[in-house]
């Protein structure tokens, strides 16, 4: 009987194990299946949390790189990488729980949207830039090929007014000059002795020129002895840097015709030697002759 009572409270005492063991198996078993979901969450917010910063990441890369070509839209664009900046850092320092990551996420795609959308404003600004550009090559081409047009006109009409101008000058021709005595009477003979001589005559044409200009025409007659003297007048006149002492003018109507001219210079006592006599347009000597007293 004793026998019987020990057995069944060892049955029993088995019995209480066996629910504790089996209840203790349950809870660790249980331990381990949230521990195995709590590190699964943490891994998959972990990563969760990388990815949209590594998306983060590359939106900010890809707003640099539009920002450093210095379009028309960099303030725009700056604005939206700096947002994207602070998205970053807030992210960095966030709860790594599923809800905060949720609302980052959204952020993201919808800075994703924005930056697509301004990509897109940048690439048609690009082509457009591009149009231009070519259009101002092809415009200075055009403007260089006329610039250097332009500078042949200008040279050809440079060596067009030279030659006008150079054929525009009146020429003289048969510079005469010659000593003569002058009787009572007026009338005057040829001589070339310097004691008889009383006057000096000076003749020359003006030769026909339809493109000069008509009007008055006023040349410096110059008569120089043989002692280097300038007789006549021995009037003085300035050109620009130039002067030129002179011994008569004379003034001539001229209509584009040959005209003939004759002037004289009255004197006594000429040296014996050789005279020159020149004949300037202005400072410009256009004729020279001599002739030599005895």
């Amino acid at each position: 009987m004793e026998n019987q009572n020990s057995n069944s409270k060892l049955k029993a005492i088995i019995g209480i194990l066996a629910v504790l063991l089996i209840g203790s198996l349950i809870y660790i078993f249980k331990l381990t299946s949230d521990a195995k979901t709590l590190e699964t969450t943490v891994t998959t917010v972990t990563f969760e949390k990388d990815s949209v910063l590594k998306d983060l990441t590359d939106l900010k890369t890809t707003y640099d790189a539009a920002i450093a070509e210095n379009t028309s839209m960099s303030d725009e664009l700056i604005a939206e990488r700096d947002k994207v900046v602070k998205l970053i850092t807030e992210l960095k320092t966030a709860k790594g729980d599923n809800a905060s990551l949720r609302k980052y996420r959204d952020q993201y795609k919808s800075m994703e949207q924005k930056m697509q959308n301004l990509m897109q404003e940048v690439a048609v600004l690009k082509t457009q830039n591009q149009q231009l550009t070519t259009n101002l090559d092809s415009t200075k081409v055009v403007l260089e090929d006329n610039k250097k047009y332009n500078q042949v006109l200008v040279g050809q009409n440079e060596e067009l007014a030279k030659t006008v101008e150079k054929g525009s000058k009146l020429t003289i021709t048969n510079l005469k000059t010659g000593s003569y005595k002058l009787r009572s009477s007026g009338k005057q003979i040829m001589t070339d002795k310097a004691s008889k001589t009383d006057v000096l005559l000076v003749g020359f044409t003006i030769a026909e020129n339809k493109i000069a200009k008509s009007g008055d025409k006023t040349y410096y007659i110059q008569i120089i002895d043989s002692k280097n003297n300038v007789l006549g007048e021995k009037q003085t006149v300035t050109f620009g840097e130039n002067t030129l002492t002179y011994s008569f003018t004379t003034t001539v109507q001229y209509e584009n015709k040959t005209v003939d001219v004759k002037e004289q210079l009255k004197g006594k006592d000429f040296a014996k030697g050789t005279y020159f006599v020149n004949v300037f347009d202005k400072d410009e000597l256009i004729s020279k002759s001599s002739f030599s007293l005895r």
